[in-house]
């Protein structure tokens, strides 16, 4: 690993490494139960009802904290679909404004999709029906409503989709729900002094993303969760609003990736930190074999406003404590047969260029150090150049050092040239078109481009002229990366994926969509980081015959 030496700093795990064993066992029995989502499986009908609601979580102890859930007060259930079985979704809408359900990962036409024109509104009901034709796979469901998604999501909309196959059922991995095949879903949230949720689109939101300072895992802050002795299966999501994770365990002991956003890879990677951007999911095998207890950290990454304390050191999310039953033994040397790489060459291609107006940049950069101070920073400047290298920076082997000095003015396309003579005193900046792709914000009533159902294209994101970390998410498709930030991708991101890293410089993506999607319920590509979608960093496109 990259930081050899970050086991060292044990002392930020806790003191309970310098503990005797008995005190050590007294210690992890105050720490709360690993929540474990419920399985929810379509009825004889095929039928699964879904309710957003309103709900109170215990997190400190002189408030109780308001949260929304599904199908229970924070977060959603583990909706367990078959590959090609039909499935009826009613969902009830009982919060106090609109939303949506989108099925982030699933191959499903437009019009089931969820994007944002598929508002539920407050008392009302949708029903959706939809086939998962694809590889099994970790997915999961979120809301999408425009301009209100990072708020949506920070309040506790979510939840896993487990799309299972024949040739997955078949493969030799723990599979016991909430035993060895363990969710960990991740986010970050802050909480005011009255025990609520803090959140608020502002510019400097706007620009960096909305970033908590506690770490909640499956609702739950640092749980500990009992397991059998041998190979764990542990499901991780990155279900923050805009906060990079860099997953480690703190014994260095090995993590080996079976299978990536839309499914398993060929073999197991076998890896020591797994960096994982939000919205990503990532399957992994743990060996407990030994029995010894361990804890899952995320340590430090680089990224603008993520670098506060308690991120700036290894931070335990997650302890696993193995028990006297004997578990899996052994680990498959293959798990599925990835299909080649169709050839790139005279394709459909496509460029999107994505961009932050100079105007909200600035003003962005300038809120988060009056906030926080220049540690927020991450060791950037405030014009974006000389990016130092941190010796904790893993983002898939990315080399940050040598990052020029940013020119917004000049991207393609775009006409930033009046914004220096614009008059911005006599009322506050309108940050909400302030992100874009291609020079546009996001525009609900008209698509940017139409495509054809069952060809492959090569879309090029760039994050060129933009330092900003963006995980890119395009809705109706699983695709495979050429290229990630300028690089071969890394062999744990080789496989099936829905979400690509962007950041200062190109990726490459080889799309193919086998559903339609028409102009009422387009499609959507954007930026992962929700703010930034939020702010206009969306498109939306058609899929037509």
């Amino acid at each position: 690993m990259l930081r050899r030496d970050f086991i060292k700093l044990t002392a930020a795990l806790g003191a309970a490494s310098a503990l005797p064993l008995w005190s050590r066992a007294a210690w992890a029995a105050e720490q709360p139960a690993l929540p474990i989502p419920p399985l929810l499986l379509p009825d004889a009908q095929g039928k699964i009802a879904l309710t957003l609601q309103t709900g109170e979580m215990n997190w400190l102890p002189a408030a109780a904290t308001r949260t929304w859930g599904i199908n229970g007060a924070l977060l959603g259930p583990a909706v367990r679909l078959q590959r090609g079985k039909p499935v009826k979704v009613d969902i009830h809408n009982k919060l106090p404004q609109a939303s949506t359900v989108h099925w982030h990962g699933l191959e499903i036409p437009g019009a089931v999709d969820g994007g944002p024109h598929a508002l539920i509104h407050p008392g009302s009901t949708r029903t959706v029906s939809f086939t998962a034709d694809q590889p099994a796979a970790t997915c999961w469901f979120h809301p999408h409503t425009h301009g209100k998604t990072g708020h949506q999501v920070m309040m506790g909309l979510g939840g896993l989709v487990l799309l299972e196959d024949e040739e997955s059922s078949q493969l030799p991995l723990p599979k016991t729900w909430g035993k060895d095949d363990i969710p960990v879903i991740l986010q970050d949230k802050r909480l005011g002094k009255d025990g609520q949720i803090e959140y608020q689109l502002d510019v400097m939101s706007a620009a960096v993303g909305w970033f908590g300072d506690r770490m909640f895992t499956n609702g739950a802050a640092y749980p500990q969760h009992v397991a059998p002795r041998g190979w764990l299966r542990l499901r991780f999501l990155n279900g923050c609003n805009a906060r990079s994770l860099n997953l480690a365990a703190s014994d260095n002991r090995p993590l080996y990736v079976i299978a990536s956003d839309g499914g398993f890879l060929a073999e197991p990677v076998k890896l020591t930190e797994l960096p994982i951007l939000m919205g990503e999911r990532f399957e992994v095998l743990v060996d407990a074999s030994d029995g010894k207890p361990f804890d899952i950290v995320t340590l430090p990454v680089v990224q603008m406003g993520m670098t506060l304390a308690p991120f700036d050191r290894p931070l335990p999310v997650l302890r696993i404590q193995p028990s006297l039953v004997q578990g899996v033994k052994t680990m498959p040397d293959s798990l599925v047969k990835l299909p080649a790489l169709p050839p790139s060459t005279g394709l459909q291609e496509r460029l999107l260029q994505l961009s932050m107006d100079p105007k909200l940049d600035t003003l962005g950069m300038q809120a988060l150090m009056d906030r926080y101070g220049h540690q927020a920073m991450a060791g950037m400047s405030m014009d974006h150049g000389n990016a130092s290298q941190a010796s904790n920076d893993s983002m898939a082997g990315m080399d940050h050092g040598d990052m020029k000095a940013m020119d917004h003015g000049s991207m393609p396309g775009m006409d930033h040239g009046n914004m220096a003579s614009m008059d911005h005193s006599a009322k506050p900046f309108d940050f909400s078109n302030g992100n874009m792709i291609n020079g546009k914000a996001f525009d609900m009533a008209k698509p940017m481009f139409t495509t054809k159902r069952g060809q492959y294209e090569k879309w090029t994101i760039s994050g060129e002229g933009d330092m900003m970390l963006h995980p890119f998410h395009i809705h109706g498709t699983q695709f495979r990366i050429l290229s990630e930030n300028g690089q071969a991708p890394a062999a744990h991101r080789a496989g099936w994926k829905d979400t690509v890293l962007v950041e200062g410089k190109r990726s490459e993506v080889l799309v193919r969509f086998n559903h339609l999607a028409k102009a009422e319920h387009a499609y959507m590509a954007h930026c992962h980081l929700l703010e930034h979608e939020d702010t206009g960093m969306m498109l939306g496109f058609n899929v037509v015959d």
